[in-house]
């Protein structure tokens, strides 16, 4: 554990962010994107040059921006969110116009007095599991169907012999 205790928890914790694979951005009072790691560059497509300055309406498709900026706004005012320690799960749009399957959580940054600064949110893609589940879904309902039809087929009656 020596080894470890050269490094400050700063660095550390620059290295976390900028290493992670997971999505780690970081978006202001108005919802400017102002940190966007490695992995939300892979995940979305866009280098930090390109989403560095944005909004977060970069990422989200445009038939939910309006409830995302509302959402954005009342964790802005009130301090509060859901979101601080359960997962939500949303739709994203990349930079190709693809939709993707993203789970992720939100922390509120502040500052020394305690007055927030924005709102950081780590982001994975879950895409692969919401197709299969889907699949299975339809799997599912697909057997039920069959499963009530043959219910409700009248027994075949027996020819005389």
């Amino acid at each position: 554990m020596k080894h470890y205790a050269k490094f400050s928890g700063e660095w550390l914790g620059q290295r976390i962010v900028a290493d992670s694979l997971d999505a780690i951005i970081f978006a202001d009072l108005e919802g400017v994107i102002r940190l966007w790691n490695a992995g939300a560059a892979k995940m979305f497509g866009y280098t930090p040059a390109e989403a560095l300055g944005q909004p977060l309406d970069l990422i989200i498709p445009e038939n939910l921006r309006a409830r995302h900026n509302q959402g954005y706004r009342r964790v802005i005012t009130t301090g509060a969110s859901q979101y601080r320690q359960e997962l939500l799960a949303v739709p994203g749009l990349t930079k190709d116009g693809r939709r993707i399957s993203l789970e992720f959580t939100i922390t509120l940054v502040r500052d020394e007095a305690g007055q927030i600064l924005g709102i950081a949110a780590i982001i994975r893609n879950v895409t692969a599991r919401w197709q299969r589940d889907q699949e299975l879904k339809k799997r599912l309902a697909a057997l039920e169907a069959q499963a009530g039809s043959l219910e409700q087929t009248p027994p075949a009656k027996a020819h005389p012999g």
